[in-house]
């Protein structure tokens, strides 16, 4: 760890909780739009947000689960998924409602399913 990390790990260690949640909130918001385990990149899937390590779109599983696939039957469609990217997947739906109803209007019809 660098220096930094172990002064601030030592700085938290004597903070309360109410102070440590409001670090919280500011690292959050400095952060801004950023949700780990998502990914956003120019020229992949046109740049839609995707599961890392993948290239599996927020919005199909989103539009999977409202057509209703549970985790566990997404967990057993695509084998590279863990339970914690659908965690995230699931964040960042609720945290883009607008973007992932836009992206499912548009691509929906091109989706089929059995």
């Amino acid at each position: 760890m660098t220096t930094g990390v172990l002064e601030t790990e030592k700085l938290l260690s004597r903070l309360s909780r109410a102070e440590k949640a409001q670090i919280l909130q500011w690292i959050v918001q400095d952060l801004g739009d950023a949700f780990p385990g998502i990914e956003r990149q120019p020229g992949v899937l046109g740049g839609a947000a995707c599961v890392v390590r993948t290239r599996i779109p927020v919005w199909l599983l989103e539009q999977t689960r409202r057509l209703g696939a549970s985790d566990a039957d997404l967990l057993l469609a695509y084998p590279s998924l863990r339970a914690a990217d659908l965690a995230n997947a699931w964040a960042y739906v609720r945290s883009h409602v607008a973007e992932i109803d836009a992206a499912i209007t548009q691509n929906g019809s091109k989706v089929t399913t059995n």
